[in-house]
């Protein structure tokens, strides 16, 4: 069973490395095929037939896969300190695994982020002002010391200032690279890269080796905001590219926060358009920290031990709240139960401490005892 859980990682390497930069046919070619086993083995003509658009692009995978030496690729791998997990695997982060178009496999070094532990993207301008710097500091440092991950793009800026403050906190942070991470992108911040594969990780969709061209970074902020639980804005022009990040995270369902800039200063524009927009406000890390049901002292340990006494429904539904109420309508449409199924289910939370009703029809999350 090992060895064939590892023959199947080497044709997701495969299928992973050769259409990294072309997520939608990766998804048309397993609709169709199944597996990259099969579509590793499948006859050309077959190949060519089934997807008539895409000929250049298929005629070049099978060309390549006639020169791809299985043994040869793993050893480059190991050579280089890289590790390769596919979206099949155990060990493929879950929350990414959720979002709709989740990359096939992923290339890192060092850690995984934990699926156990919460975690933030914090991304912004590149070109950020003193107050930007400072913000994103305190936010860091604040929340990785919370045992909150924290992922952004290693970019110049307000990105390596997140890493930053991580690391100073003695906290756990990773970077999303849109080349491969053998790549160290920008080379001004590669003493970060460096205590990142120590003391947390990086991770690409694209095989070592390839260079982060442009067209590649929309594709990364995808990752970005896939492994968070929430994603922080702090400091973007009003076109930002920062903003593709926060579209990302809108239609995969995460939260969205902006810290608020002085009046006036382009780089308070795209967080201010945000905030109008229905973005959370970010005014401090307590405030955050709040918000995602994450407070000082949070301990994981109590966390898990709490929530094993629900029951499969009430989890589900208290997963959906926030200590900022929410209407009943939103809370069915989220965990797709009936308004009688919902109502019941929060009578229960409400017994057990979980959850309150603050007007009608409304209702928020309460921290239960021993998560102070």
């Amino acid at each position: 069973m090992v060895k064939r859980e590892a023959a199947m990682e080497q044709y997701w390497h495969w299928f992973c490395a050769q259409l990294f930069s072309d997520p939608g046919l990766e998804r048309r070619l397993l609709d169709r095929f199944g597996t990259p086993e099969t579509i590793f083995k499948v006859k050309e003509e077959e190949l060519l037939k089934s997807f008539p658009g895409n000929q250049g692009r298929l005629s070049a995978l099978c060309a390549g896969r006639k020169k791809w030496d299985f043994s040869r690729e793993t050893e480059r791998l190991a050579r280089l300190d890289i590790q390769f997990v596919s979206i099949c695997h155990p060990d493929y982060p879950a929350r990414l695994k959720r979002i709709g178009d989740a990359p096939c496999g992923l290339f890192y070094r060092g850690l995984l982020p934990s699926d156990a532990l919460p975690s933030v993207a914090v991304v912004g301008a590149r070109s950020c002002s003193a107050y930007g710097r400072n913000v994103c500091l305190w936010f860091a440092e604040e929340l990785a010391a919370r045992n909150v991950q924290i992922i952004s793009g290693m970019a110049r800026g307000i990105d390596g200032i997140s890493h930053r403050g991580a690391l100073a906190a003695g906290g756990r942070t990773f970077g999303i690279l849109a080349g491969g991470v053998d790549r160290c992108y920008p080379e001004e911040n590669r003493d970060i890269y460096m205590e990142l594969e120590k003391k947390g990780g990086l991770l690409s969709e694209s095989p070592p080796g390839i260079r982060p061209f442009t067209y590649l970074f929309p594709l990364r902020n995808r990752i970005l905001s896939g492994l968070a639980d929430a994603v922080l804005i702090i400091e973007a022009k009003e076109k930002s590219g920062t903003l593709i990040t926060a579209d990302y995270a809108l239609e995969q369902g995460r939260e969205v926060y902006a810290v608020p800039g002085p009046l006036g200063e382009p780089l308070s524009a795209g967080c201010h358009n945000l905030i109008r927009q229905g973005a959370g406000l970010a005014v401090s890390p307590e405030r955050l920290l709040e918000d995602l049901m994450i407070l000082p002292g949070f301990n994981m340990k109590n966390m898990q031990k709490n929530k094993i006494t629900l029951e499969r429904s009430e989890n589900l539904v208290y997963s959906c709240l926030r200590l900022q109420a929410q209407n009943l309508g939103e809370i069915c449409q989220k965990t797709e139960l009936s308004p009688e199924e919902a109502l019941s289910v929060l009578a229960k939370l409400q017994l057990k401490g979980y959850a309150r009703e603050v007007s009608k029809n409304y209702y928020a999350a309460v921290r239960p005892q021993g998560q102070t």
